[in-house]
């Protein structure tokens, strides 16, 4: 009987130990932020292929994205404790940059770009 109840105790104690980190795992993901939106030119039109730039203002890194043929691109997991700046690039014209604060409260976070192409 004594192994018996070492089995189950240990069984039991596997079983929180994992629904534990579950949940854990669960509350931090709930936490990460999305930033997405569509990169468009002056007239409104999706520019798709653009370059859009991510960088963390706390660890400078940075990270990029082709935008799809509607223009769409996105980030996620990001860190709720981190500001962001955000730009797209195409052509070698640029969006103004975006900022992105660790103060807003936000999950989802849609942040449109506009490249005014210039004529030349």
């Amino acid at each position: 009987m004594t192994n018996l109840r070492r089995i189950s105790c240990f069984v039991g104690a596997i079983i929180l130990l994992s629904t534990a980190t579950t949940a854990q795992d669960k509350k931090h993901e709930a936490q990460l932020r999305t930033v997405r939106g569509v990169v468009t030119d002056k007239s409104e039109n999706p520019l798709n292929g653009s370059v859009v730039f991510l960088k963390n203002m706390r660890t400078n890194s940075v990270r990029s994205s082709y935008t799809d043929d509607s223009g769409s691109y996105r980030f996620s997991g990001l860190d709720p404790n981190a500001d962001y700046e955000l730009h797209a690039e195409k052509d070698n014209e640029k969006s103004t940059t975006r900022t992105v604060s660790s103060f807003d409260s936000r999950k989802d976070i849609v942040l449109n770009l506009k490249i005014d192409k210039k004529k030349r």
